[in-house]
């Protein structure tokens, strides 16, 4: 028997890379691997992440730049900095609440 596994993070939260210098808003949520192989078999073996645990699609930036990212449950921690997230595609996607988080601009796409 398959047994289901529950996304750890929420859309809208903000989260950092457990390893890599970079963090984001998270905006939508895959509960396994859902990426091509090629993808895949491009992370080195020895830090590759199991398939079978939620993956995240992220608005990410790191001090350079802003990108797109899809990282595993396993390499994401909370971030609790409370610095918003400088994303140019924040607003397009997200509203920020009074408190300072982000909820989704639509939230029947998610």
């Amino acid at each position: 028997m398959i047994k289901a596994r529950t996304a750890k993070f929420q859309i809208g939260q903000i989260v950092r890379h457990r390893v890599f210098s970079f963090r984001g808003v998270i905006f939508d949520i895959d509960p396994e691997f859902n990426n091509t192989e090629e993808w895949w078999l491009s992370i080195p073996e020895e830090v590759r992440p199991h398939k079978d645990q939620p993956f995240y699609h992220l608005l990410a930036e790191n001090a350079e730049s802003e990108y797109v990212a899809y990282v595993s449950e396993q390499n994401l921690v909370p971030d609790d900095t409370g610095e918003p997230i400088r994303h140019s595609q924040v607003a397009e996607i997200f509203i920020k609440d009074k408190s300072g988080g982000y909820r989704p601009r639509n939230p029947l796409l998610n």
